[in-house]
């Protein structure tokens, strides 16, 4: 079991993908009906502005792989004629050229390195640059269902890999693939029936690696999956660290990871294996048809129906060719590697936006325009008489996209009424989805149904930067960045200045920065673990306020303030909360006091509306709630 903090505050009713389920359903589909040339055809946007490099370097490598195929035909001629003719000029002549060759061809595979050494860095970052903008834009419930470890990997082992296959492989394929094509045309000029010899294990090879590419695939697929769910523990061991050791949970996770480890190996393995196989097969095929090739020119020489020197350069052109036939396999194997990694990268990029997966959800602007006039006239006019109208949410439900279809929805008809102005205190029992009704209004989430407005206007007109101007939110469990605690602060408000920090830091009762070793521009460390938890809720509420917010959304703001500092900050939110619209979730009577009224939510409904003395006594259910919570807080 992995202990982390965010584990064990999974919201109640959000159901979450297991990577392990994940990994075992795509390895059942790995490697049918995939192509991995077209898999591998994907990468081109991201090719093409670098591609005059990868072709001048592919065109100099095989020009050099090539050159290699010359140096037989000099063999020959020594051979027939300097050698035979006992030459000692035409010997050192034929020495010169057969050096002269070999540094070209070093030089030019050194200039091939050369030209795709920038090209190379270039794409790798455009892509991971790519995938962590794309990241960004995705909605919340993408990631609620995917492990950061598999985004992880996603993001460095498997744009490594990639790396790696349009450095050498990508190029290797199209020049051994030339090379092996000119050999053939130089073996059959030379002596066809020798030449043939050598064609007889073709059709076996391309039905071995046929074979090959489709059981490598699927273990490629499994093992870069199972790297993963690995990466996922790691980071969950690391974060999660206070809670592993505070529990003496040490031993159990390292079993655990143990055993991942052990599935990872064995999967490493099998693709071993099975790299090896195909190896050990194209090298012996090659080999025994050169055997016979040498059989056969033997006697022909022998014959005299050949000459030594033409059987040299056959021999030396084949053996030439030996290492592009025998390399098919460990380049097939990093293609599928590489095709592998591109579909877990593309898995992600195909991913829908926020903003596309309510592209084509018709907007209350659109629905409007097509009302007869007269109906478009007086909605317009209740737009303009509704200008400060508040928050309103309107026949909202909600249900999880990857919930059961019998479960029932979170919310189910949710009509609440804040005005202008006004806070309103939201309360209900554990589980009865406060925290995914104040995730549907800066729009982390889509509602299923009905619509939540702003002063009048539909939250799904709004253009998603302009939304989150105007609407700001602390949740329940701060999250602080690797950055100042400043920088965590500004972070509410694009364009906030100074002194937007020190009255934000105010009002949240955050003066703590000040102490800090660097004051505001103090490192406050991975997830803010520097700090103490009431005084990462703190920042987080600070963060909420700096930009001030006409709408104002808090989910349990002062869970985690002791009694003294709760009132401090209770006394700073009154006068915040006096001039803007405020949703609150609250656990507290005394956070609950803050609120101007109190809605129930309960069932997935809201059950009752009104001021704190009018619930207690109309609502049992109230009643109950809150006197559960007193009873608890004396304790």
């Amino acid at each position: 079991m992995a202990a982390t903090n965010e584990r064990l505050r999974e919201p109640e009713n959000e159901p979450r993908r297991k990577p392990e389920k994940e990994a075992a359903g795509r390895e059942k589909g790995a490697g049918r009906g995939r192509s991995a040339t077209r898999s591998l055809s994907r990468l081109w946007p991201y090719v093409r502005p670098v591609k005059t490099r990868f072709l001048m370097a592919a065109g100099v490598a095989a020009v050099a792989s090539c050159m290699g195929l010359v140096i037989p035909l000099v063999l020959k001629w020594l051979v027939d004629g300097p050698v035979a003719d006992r030459e000692p000029g035409g010997v050192w002549l034929g020495g010169a050229l057969l050096l002269g060759l070999g540094v070209a061809e070093a030089g030019l595979f050194g200039v091939r390195r050369w030209l795709v050494a920038r090209p190379l860095a270039f794409v790798e970052a455009s892509m991971r640059a790519a995938l962590y903008q794309h990241l960004q834009r995705l909605p919340v419930s993408f990631h609620d269902r995917w492990a950061s470890g598999q985004l992880l990997s996603r993001a460095t082992t498997d744009l490594m890999l990639l790396r790696m296959f349009l450095a050498f492989p990508l190029t290797f394929l199209v020049v051994n693939g030339v090379t092996i094509l000119v050999g053939f045309a130089i073996l059959l000029a030379q002596q066809w029936t020798l030449g043939l010899v050598l064609l007889l294990p073709a059709i076996p090879l391309i039905i071995l690696c046929s074979v090959f590419e489709t059981r490598y695939a699927v273990v490629a697929r499994t093992v870069q999956d199972q790297t993963g769910d690995l990466t996922t523990v790691v980071e969950e061991g690391v974060l999660g660290i206070r809670i592993v050791k505070g529990f003496g949970r040490h031993r159990s996770q390292a079993r655990a990871f143990r055993a991942l480890t052990g599935r990872v190996r064995s999967t490493e393995l099998h693709k071993a294996g099975l790299l090896a196989t195909i190896w050990a097969l194209i090298m012996t095929l090659p080999e025994l048809a050169i055997g016979a090739a040498l059989v056969l020119g033997t006697v022909q020489v022998a014959d005299g129906d050949l000459s030594a020197g033409t059987l040299v350069a056959f021999l030396s052109t084949a053996l030439a060719l030996r290492w592009p036939v025998e390399s098919l396999g460990f380049l097939l194997a990093m293609s599928q590697d590489a095709a592998t990694a591109t579909d877990r990268f593309f898995e992600v990029m195909d991913e829908p936006t926020a903003e596309q997966s309510t592209a084509e959800q018709p907007t209350a602007e659109q629905s409007t325009a097509e009302q007869p006039t007269a109906e478009r006239q007086l909605t317009a006019q209740q737009q303009s008489a509704s200008r400060n109208d508040g928050l309103r949410f309107e026949g909202l439900e909600f249900r999880y996209a990857d919930a059961p279809p019998d479960a029932p929805p979170v919310l189910a008809g949710v009509d609440l009424h804040i005005r202008s102005g006004e806070t309103m205190a939201l309360v209900g029992a554990t589980g009865s989805g406060k925290t995914t009704l104040t995730a549907l209004v800066p729009r982390l989430h889509e509602p299923t149904r009905g619509r939540i407005t702003l002063d009048g206007r539909d939250i799904t007109t709004l253009p998603r930067d302009e939304l989150r101007e105007l609407v700001a939110v602390a949740f329940e469990e701060p999250t602080l960045f690797s950055a100042t605690a400043g920088e965590n602060v500004l972070m509410g408000a694009a364009g906030a200045a100074e002194a937007d920090l020190v009255r934000a830091l105010q009002v949240a009762q955050a003066d703590f920065v000040h102490a800090l070793p660097q004051g505001a521009d103090t490192q406050v460390g991975e997830q803010g673990l520097s700090l103490s938890g009431g005084q990462r809720q703190r920042l987080a509420l600070a963060r909420a306020v700096v930009g001030q917010p006409r709408f104002l959304v808090l989910d349990d703001p002062l869970s985690a303030l002791d009694v003294h500092t709760e009132a401090l900050v209770e006394a700073a939110l009154r006068q915040v909360l006096a001039t803007t619209t405020a949703l609150v979730v609250a656990h507290r009577p005394s956070t609950v006091l803050l609120a101007d009224r109190v809605a129930l939510l309960s069932g997935g409904r809201i059950a009752a509306v009104g001021t704190h003395h009018q619930l207690l006594g109309d609502s049992a259910e109230y009643r109950s709630l809150m006197s559960g919570i007193e009873r608890e807080e004396a304790r």
